[in-house]
């Protein structure tokens, strides 16, 4: 498939804004249970902020992918059948609980709902979080399905899919959250990046496995299915048209092998051997925590577009040569 940069910035965008909103909850539940420190209205407010920069950075992004933006609103009526739709809709959604989020703890919202055995308190904001948390899911998961739903191709048609979607956007948000708890609340850096380091490590092994998993897949289609032409030797000597068409524009990236082969080991040090290595440093140096987070993040825009390229479409094997 030919990468759209629109797409992977929304996906990478979106992703790390999930998993910035999960990190904070994350942080909250502990302190519910007294098991962290409970921080000030204003950490979990400013963090909560980050994540829907991120959220409406990502969604602006979408929007250059369309060939008619005035028409977006359409996407959201096939929901029934469509994980594009559904995911049109759970963006939006998860948005507005993140900012009712931050909203709530600004303005101090701390409204007790329940006192559990414990005696843990939740409160209002724990609510919003419990619900943002599920919402987040739910976009990972339709963001993942849009992908993994098709059959036709088989390198994305797999659960590994939705898992690498969570489990690289879960990493590349706990790294944001301890470069972020490196400035506003020092104490909590290493909480953060102790979570960074054990979700770039899953991440690692979830997109290794998708990596050798795709590396032993065998077409299903031929020449011959591809024309409807039983005989043994068919050999193309020609596209069949004078120049491009949207075939080879959209459903083939235009590189060679060898450029692939450079990509992946590039991302993969990027995006999980660096951050790894940074966090390892320290979890506590704001600059060491940004410089791990930059790496990881310019790492997933790599990995997205390798994700996208190597999907390998059953129309290629038709439109193999270009005289």
């Amino acid at each position: 498939m030919n990468p759209a940069f629109s797409v992977i910035f929304l996906t990478t965008l979106i992703g790390a804004g999930q998993g910035l909103f999960l990190a904070l909850f994350t942080e909250q539940s502990y302190a519910v249970f007294h098991l962290l420190p409970r921080q000030g209205g204003g950490f979990y407010a400013a963090g909560s902020l980050i994540a829907l920069v991120l959220l409406a950075a990502g969604l602006a992004a979408s929007f250059f992918h369309l060939g008619h933006p005035e028409r977006a609103w359409r996407a959201a009526s096939q929901w029934r059948t469509s994980w594009l739709s559904r995911e049109v809709i759970a963006l939006p959604a998860f948005m507005g609980v993140v900012f009712c989020y931050a909203v709530a703890h600004w303005l101090d919202m701390n409204w007790v709902i329940a006192t559990l055995p414990g005696g843990a308190v939740v409160d209002f904001t724990v609510l919003l979080g419990a619900v943002g948390t599920i919402l987040a899911f739910v976009l990972f998961g339709c963001t993942g399905m849009i992908y993994a739903c098709l059959r036709f191709l088989r390198e994305w048609n797999s659960p590994l899919t939705v898992i690498n979607f969570i489990l690289l956007g879960g990493a590349s948000g706990f790294i944001l959250a301890a470069f972020y708890a490196s400035v506003a609340a020092p104490e909590l850096s290493s909480f953060f990046g102790a979570w960074a380091i054990i979700l770039v490590l899953l991440g690692l092994a979830g997109r290794g496995a998708s990596l050798i998993r795709n590396r032993r897949l065998r077409p299903k289609s031929t020449m011959q299915t591809a024309i409807g032409v039983k005989h043994p030797k068919i050999v193309q000597k020609t596209q069949g048209s004078m120049g491009g068409s949207f075939n080879t524009r959209e459903f083939f990236h235009g590189k060679d092998a060898a450029f692939l082969k450079l990509v992946r080991p590039g991302f993969l040090l990027a995006a999980f051997i660096a951050p790894l290595g940074l966090l390892g440093l320290s979890l506590s140096s704001p600059a060491t925590l940004g410089l791990a987070f930059l790496f990881n993040y310019v790492g997933l825009i790599a990995e997205r577009w390798y994700f996208f390229a190597e999907a390998n479409h059953p129309q290629n094997l038709y439109y193999q040569t270009i005289g």
